[in-house]
């Protein structure tokens, strides 16, 4: 992928990654407010926000790759896919009774990663198709 082709996926990816990294910070470092403004359970809330440390290294080391690898951004792609997918079964599991806080909470979550999917599943066919 040459610089120019993979502006739009770099920057996708760029936006996944600030993000990411606020979303992770708050719900660990806010783990309990959190917890009790959502109804949910203290740690599934700073668990939800470990979860995130891998995910934010892994987009780190992609990122900083002078040429994005194709692998390590499909990767991403797939675990995105994957939180947004579990973010509706999880919500429609009953396994937990969130507070209107909690399903804004959760359900935000799953909808902005679905959207970082999706940008970088367009900027990576959009390297695919000129690249």
């Amino acid at each position: 992928m040459t610089p120019k082709q993979n502006d739009f996926l770099r920057r996708a990816l760029q936006i996944d990654f600030g993000i990411s990294l606020v979303c992770t910070f708050a719900l660990i470092a806010a783990s309990v407010p959190l917890a009790e403004l959502s109804g949910l359970p203290h740690m599934l809330v700073l668990g939800t926000g470990l979860v995130f440390v891998p995910f934010l290294i892994l987009l780190g080391w992609v990122l900083h790759r002078p040429t994005l690898p194709r692998q390590g951004v499909r990767m991403v792609i797939g675990l995105n896919v994957a939180w947004a997918v579990g973010t509706i079964i999880f919500l429609a599991s009953g396994i937990v009774s969130p507070t209107v806080y909690g399903y804004v909470l959760i359900a935000g979550i799953g909808v902005a990663v679905a959207v970082f999917a999706e940008m970088e599943i367009v900027g990576l066919r959009r390297v695919v198709v000129s690249g």
